[in-house]
């Protein structure tokens, strides 16, 4: 298993900017995204890394980038970091196969979340209050249960070490407008309905995923970050999927499972991770990439 790449600064790149999986850079030509390893929970960042995480999240984008482009334009310009500008076409190794160079966008504040199964806080919200952002759904639903149709169900976005908030399309309108609301919802939706369909076929359920997207010069639509990860989405086998209980997952949920075994309070500081569960999550990001890719890719060895 490869070398873990927590931060580019082990690389001696300082970014401009850092989230809580990617650095980022600006250039002339653009931005360069850069998926380090780094693994976020609860929106807090781990002392642990995953290996490949950051490879299995941008070639994964990459090709549901080109998959669904007929849908809307997405902010990729190269992988090619030869021909990045100076001084990041001297980084081969750091960058290659987990970083692209994207064009500069205005990013709309919401993550536009898709869900087509009940589940994660979804579900937490529906046993409450019967409904989701909002949303009301019948009574007597099951965990992980599917949705009679996909639900769109939006959220703020957070700064590092603060925690995102669902909310009402109703608010998600008053924040950005009723237009550019209801564009966002339907391109999302058009986004998860083919990809699920396309998921399917592999005996895989995306149960839910999330967006996020940002406006052009000429205030056209793009979309941006990453799209049906294990980061950003569920994936469940369909040869396991048993409604009334929490699925068996190809992604970041495993985490999350072993967290909530912790009764950690989903605070600062995170506990440490056990080298199994750093082990089987990698495991689980490189079955999900390819199955969903249909790639057998040396650059994970």
């Amino acid at each position: 298993m490869e070398d873990v790449l927590i931060s580019t600064e082990m690389q001696g790149l300082i970014p401009d900017r850092k989230g809580k999986v990617r650095d980022i850079f600006f250039t002339d030509e653009g931005l360069i995204l850069v998926a380090t390893d780094r693994l976020s929970a609860y929106d807090v960042v781990f002392s642990e890394g995953i290996p490949g995480k950051g490879k299995i999240l941008t070639q994964m984008t990459l090709f549901w980038f080109e998959h669904l482009s007929h849908i809307i334009e997405n902010h990729f310009l190269s992988d090619c970091v030869e021909k990045y500008p100076p001084p990041f076409n001297g980084y081969l190794q750091a960058l290659q196969h987990r970083s692209m160079l994207v064009k500069k966008t205005e990013v709309i504040p919401i993550e536009c979340v898709v869900r087509g199964y009940l589940a994660g806080s979804g579900w937490q919200e529906y046993i409450v209050n019967g409904s989701v952002c909002g949303i009301p759904l019948p009574e007597g639903l099951l965990e992980s249960g599917k949705l009679d149709e996909p639900i769109f169900t939006p959220a703020t976005k957070a700064e590092q070490g603060a925690h995102d908030e669902n909310i009402s399309f109703q608010r998600m309108e008053a924040i950005i407008g009723e237009d550019l609301a209801k564009k966002l919802k339907e391109t999302s939706l058009m986004l998860y309905q083919e990809a699920s369909e396309y998921a399917l076929a592999r005996e895989i359920i995306i149960a839910d995923t999330k967006f996020e997207f940002g406006l052009g010069k000429d205030g056209r639509i793009i979309l941006i970050d990453e799209i049906f990860t294990p980061d950003s989405s569920r994936f469940w086998f369909i040869r396991d999927y048993v409604p009334g209980r929490p699925q068996l997952s190809l992604d970041k949920q495993f985490v999350r499972d072993y967290l909530n075994s912790t009764h950690w309070d989903r605070t600062p500081p995170p506990p440490s991770l056990p080298s199994e569960v750093v082990q089987k999550t990698a495991e689980k990001y490189t079955e999900a990439f390819k199955l969903l890719t249909d790639r057998e890719d040396n650059f994970l060895t």
